[in-house]
């Protein structure tokens, strides 16, 4: 559950997310919000505190503070825990290590040596599947408040054996049973959260290019490669169960996933400009044309300029009409590099910890593109043509008001449909016709159910829209217009 209380305008906003594994504690996430985002109006809210220290954890016995989860604390970077042990957790949220080899339970984690409770109570052995049940369901379940905090805990505390299982998600508090849609939710809301340009963590790859690329000023976190490391899984996790994501990256950065060499040819994706530019060079003669130019490059980082040498001593080495060649060849792989490796190696530390990368060398980087965020832009004539109707027929009046709808509707408010019917946005690499449900194949199905006083409802795990039989088409366009813009989550009415 999520509480939330609001001290004026332009105050900070107390969010108190209870979970059940804290007993005893109380988590409390620290905003501020200014009266314009919180009309929904500003879209860049500065968030970058909330994934590193914007969370802190009350203890009411010990009346203590502390920045990190008492559930995960030291775990994230933990080895893990010796053959025939296994975690639990006291019902104060306060974890202790279960030894099956010889049957006896310790406070002490036998990987550290530490202890998570001094003189605590001595707690009997029991090797019961329900235990084992409860710490699973524990670690799979996300708030969609902090979901990217606890996700990473998830993530990065299983082994990469277990994380190429079928997943089970839980959302706490909402109605959805995980047949397929939530953990599709899952998958696009976290990649919402943890690709979001605001943490700093990547950045647009251009002005006028939305793809992502790693952010080179993403060290002013401190915890920078432990999140590269951790998002470097997480992609690998979405291809692997064949799941999308809300954005996508430039198509430089998908060649690197591919292990494929980049070069010159790749700037014209993500910067056309600086290629164009690099290009007049290459066809013309630059001492002719008088152009002053040396082997380092001026970057810019946090507002603050910085001259970079493309090679030793290379701010004092004129380029000329002998190497300009080699200037360009380097000029171009700093472009597409600019001191990004350690953020890089990092990621794929974590991606090939699941998925190695030489499975994927069959794909170009398109190919690659579409099979991690599905099609961009869809198509009307397929989605209708691939729909399907119960208590409804294709001439019913408010089906006919249904198609008529999303052609008025600009693209966006058609993914937000789509994502809200199928729980992404994403469409498979056949489109329509290859949408996938709980069992199998399941086509976009649109149902006659309840009363024309009622929101249209969704069934991600069944790509199922329950719309009921409104009496007119501005009364269809007004509940369907709130469903896919007010609403997030499972078992809206």
């Amino acid at each position: 559950t999520l509480r939330k209380e609001q001290h004026g305008i332009d105050q900070n906003l107390c969010l108190l997310a209870g979970n059940g594994g804290l007993t005893t504690w109380d988590v409390f996430i620290m905003l501020t919000i200014s009266q314009e985002q919180q009309r929904g109006r500003d879209q860049h809210w500065n968030l970058s505190g909330t994934m590193n220290n914007g969370m802190y954890f009350v203890n009411h016995n010990t009346r203590i503070t502390q920045w990190e989860d008492p559930r995960s604390q030291g775990q994230l970077n933990e080895k893990p825990l010796p053959e025939g042990w296994e975690m639990r957790f006291t019902v104060d949220g306060i974890p202790y290590f279960v030894d099956h080899n010889r049957r006896t339970t310790t406070y002490i984690d036998p990987r550290t040596g530490k202890s998570a409770l001094d003189n605590g109570p001595q707690i009997a052995y029991v090797r019961d599947f329900k235990a084992k049940v409860q710490y699973f369901r524990f670690w799979c379940q996300v708030s969609v408040g902090t979901i990217s905090l606890y996700s990473l805990s998830f993530i990065m505390s299983f082994s990469p054996q277990d994380l190429r299982r079928r997943l089970w998600v839980i959302f706490p508090g909402e109605e959805g049973l995980d047949y397929g849609g939530v953990a599709r939710e899952w998958f696009f809301l976290l990649s919402h959260e943890v690709l979001n340009p605001m943490y700093c963590l990547f950045e647009y790859a251009g002005k006028d290019n939305y793809c992502l690329q790693i952010n080179p000023a993403s060290y002013i976190n401190p915890d920078h490669l432990k999140y590269f490391r951790f998002i470097g899984r997480f992609i690998a996790m979405a291809l692997f169960h064949g799941k999308f994501i809300d954005t996508g990256f430039s198509l430089p950065f998908y060649k690197r996933i591919l292990n494929k060499p980049v070069g010159l040819k790749d700037l014209e994706s993500i910067d056309p400009e600086f290629y164009n530019s690099l290009i007049w060079v290459k066809e013309n003669n630059i001492e002719e044309c008088g152009l002053e130019m040396y082997f380092s490059v001026d970057k810019e980082i946090l507002g603050e300029i910085k001259s970079h040498d493309l090679k030793p001593n290379g701010g004092n080495i004129l380029v000329t009409e002998e190497n300009k060649e080699e200037y360009i060849r380097m000029v171009a792989e700093w472009r597409l590099s600019r001191g990004v490796e350690e953020q890089t190696q990092a990621f794929f530390e974590g991606f090939n910890e699941i998925l190695p990368q030489q499975y994927l060398q069959y794909f170009d980087a398109k190919e690659l593109e579409v099979l991690l965020c599905g099609m961009q832009e869809i198509d009307l004539n397929d989605w209708q043509r691939h729909a399907i109707y119960r208590h409804y027929t294709r001439t019913s009046k408010q089906i006919m008001w249904f198609w008529q709808f999303v052609k008025e509707i600009d693209n966006e408010k058609r993914m937000r449909l789509l994502q809200f019917v199928t729980g992404t946005c994403r469409l498979p690499v056949g489109g329509f016709a290859d949408l996938m449900g709980s069992n199998g194949p399941q086509k976009f199905c649109i149902e006659k159910v309840g009363k024309e006083n009622w929101l249209p409802r969704s069934h991600t795990c069944f790509n199922r829209l329950d719309l009921p039989p409104y009496k007119s088409y501005e009364q269809l366009k007004e509940k369907l217009l709130f469903a896919i813009e007010e609403t997030e989550g499972f078992g809206q009415e």
